[in-house]
């Protein structure tokens, strides 16, 4: 709650205010009229900036370009970022789990341009919204005025004058409504077009390690961003290996000489404090990169340091003793390229039933993941879904004479079998009975096949007896 010199007025109300009917600017006296009993704080503004702020700086963790959006949003810009969290959707979510573990409540937007996601983040109709490149301007013109971000009192006069929605305002031209409200309304609607550029104020925490560089020439070309790029790693991993850290993720900021500001973000799948593989990430990166009429300073900063255990340096005296080529190189260089979810390996999961037995971890871990069991081979493929087949087999536990699988006969040479394994009861009342009986099968022409039969072929309870094939080995 907050004075306006006469009275107590509502600045703000939580969700479960709201679901009562209290709103901000209500008069405190008139809410506690409805809610007998009403729990209110003074308003602090000076803490929820500094809160929003740090909230902001939170974000980092998504983008290398982050800002508070005063009263209640943040701004972050995720070019070239959202491939690393499995893309834009995946994003969101991810980003909406976390606030709401903070016990937090949000809606999220995507959108080409800062006023357009702005516009959806608060007035959309969904918590999430990504919109394509290209339709922000349809996305927003249903949308009402308000979400345009303009003074109470201009909004009034739109009002007045009929205009109650983005669209028709839009269409309107740009003269009469400069003359009759300056030039803000039409700004607004330029930046949420994307005819005029709206630049945002990055937050640079104080306890972020990074390094700036000016330039006295603005630079354009990748040859002096490269040298550039050498010079800030120089400073940057020297301070990395004198705190015992390595760099997981980098982010290097290009500031234009036209105010506005362009990152690019790296990823490590191991903490490193080596110039030299960083550097490569970096530079197979700065395609991305526009420099427009140049770039007059650039910043890299480490979004995230991890400890980095010790290792002895190896002399490579002759091609005999040069140590193995690091993995991790390879595997940085195709996630930075394909995201993180491109580059995994298997590992076991505690589960009898086969497709519910191996998970994907990342590439490079802190430990190897635990092995398979001993036990009867698995094929090294298995179909998802496992595919129906016809099949000539004799009660209740002979196995396959002959199959057809997508119309191609297959005669049974040789077999292995039945292993059985049950369902996993605890998951769903259904499998609670189901058994599945697996054969490995070899045909006339040498392949070889896994098969299994829903059932045990006394009960059917255990189930209806079809036949599928689950793996290839």
């Amino acid at each position: 709650m907050a004075s306006d010199g006469r009275r107590m007025l509502v600045v703000a109300a939580d969700q479960a205010a709201r679901a009562l009917g209290l709103r901000p600017a209500m008069p405190l006296a008139h809410a506690r009229a409805m809610v007998p009993g009403l729990l209110a704080m003074d308003a602090d503004p000076d803490g929820d900036a500094a809160a929003l702020a740090r909230l902001a700086a939170w974000c980092l963790h998504y983008a290398p370009l982050t800002a508070a959006d005063p009263p209640d949003g943040i701004w972050i810009d995720i070019t070239g970022c959202a491939h690393l969290h499995g893309g834009e959707a995946a994003l969101l979510e991810h980003l909406m789990e976390r606030l709401a573990g903070g016990g937090l409540h949000a809606s999220v937007a995507v959108a080409d341009t800062p006023g357009a996601a702005h516009a959806l983040a608060r007035f959309g109709p969904d918590a999430i919204t990504v919109v394509a490149p290209g339709d922000h301007p349809a996305a927003i013109a249903a949308l009402p005025v308000a979400a345009l971000r303009l003074p109470g009192e201009v909004l009034g006069a739109l009002r007045r004058l009929g205009f109650e929605r983005i669209g028709p305002l839009a269409e309107t031209s740009r003269g009469p409504l400069v003359r009759r409200f300056g030039r803000l309304v039409a700004e607004r609607l330029d930046q949420a077009s994307g005819r005029l550029f709206e630049p945002i104020e990055p937050v640079a925490p104080r306890e972020m390690l990074a390094h700036r560089l000016a330039f006295v020439e603005p630079l354009l070309t990748a040859e002096a961003f490269g040298q550039a790029i050498e010079a800030l790693l120089a400073v940057v991993c020297a301070r990395l290996a004198a705190a015992g850290q390595g760099a997981r993720r980098l982010d290097l900021v290009f500031e234009r000489v036209d105010g506005s500001v362009q990152a690019i973000r790296i990823g490590t799948a191991a903490p490193s404090h080596q110039p030299a593989p960083l550097a490569r990430l970096l530079s197979e990166r700065l395609e991305e990169v526009d420099p427009g009429l140049g770039v007059e300073a650039m910043r890299l900063q480490v979004a995230l340091a991890e400890a980095q255990a010790f290792r002895q340096p190896m002399l490579a005296l002759t091609d005999e003793c040069r140590p193995e080529s690091d993995l991790a190189a390879l595997i940085d260089r195709i996630r930075n390229r394909l995201g993180t979810g491109s580059v995994w390996r298997a590992a076991a999961v505690e589960s009898d039933v086969p497709e519910r037995s191996v998970a994907t971890v990342p590439a490079i871990g802190r430990s190897p993941p635990p092995g398979w069991p001993p036990g009867p081979p698995r094929p090294v493929r298995l179909l998802d879904p496992p595919q129906p087949v016809e099949v000539i087999a004799l009660l209740p536990d002979q196995p396959p004479a002959a199959f057809t699988w997508r119309g191609q006969r297959h005669r049974v040479r040789q077999a292995d079998g039945p292993e059985r394994i049950h369902g996993e009861w605890w998951r769903r009342p259904a499998e609670e009975a189901a058994v599945r009986d697996y054969f490995a099968v070899e045909d006339a022409a040498g392949s070889r096949f896994w098969l299994f039969r829903r059932g045990d072929g006394s009960d059917p309870a255990t189930g209806d007896l079809r036949w599928f094939l689950h793996g290839v080995f």
